[in-house]
């Protein structure tokens, strides 16, 4: 059930959404060149709770390798993410940069 969740890309508002009934999770992020930088993650506590975070996260970056940009994870919670993944989504970091 979880792993079937769809995110929309708000370019508007620059923003990756999830959407889980009332609740409403996003990662708003920056385009520079041909990298995406990851600025802020706000997920509410019922989804968090819910175990949404990181299959939020993960659906992110596979959007990310999909459009074969580089991702920079400013953003804490993603960072930590990425740390925890790293040999998983390594790929996906620009050259000089390690986590």
């Amino acid at each position: 059930m979880i792993e079937d969740v769809i995110i929309n890309d708000n370019e508007f508002l620059r923003q990756f959404e999830l959407q889980v009934g009332d609740n409403m999770a996003c990662i708003e992020y920056s385009l520079q060149e041909r990298k995406i930088f990851l600025t802020k993650f706000i997920m509410p506590k019922e989804m968090e709770e819910s175990g949404f975070s990181d299959v939020f996260i993960k659906k992110v970056f596979h959007e990310v390798k999909k459009r074969e940009i580089r991702l920079v994870p400013t953003s804490p919670q993603i960072a930590m993410f990425m740390r925890k993944n790293r040999r998983e989504y390594k790929a996906l970091l620009p050259v000089g940069i390690n986590m």
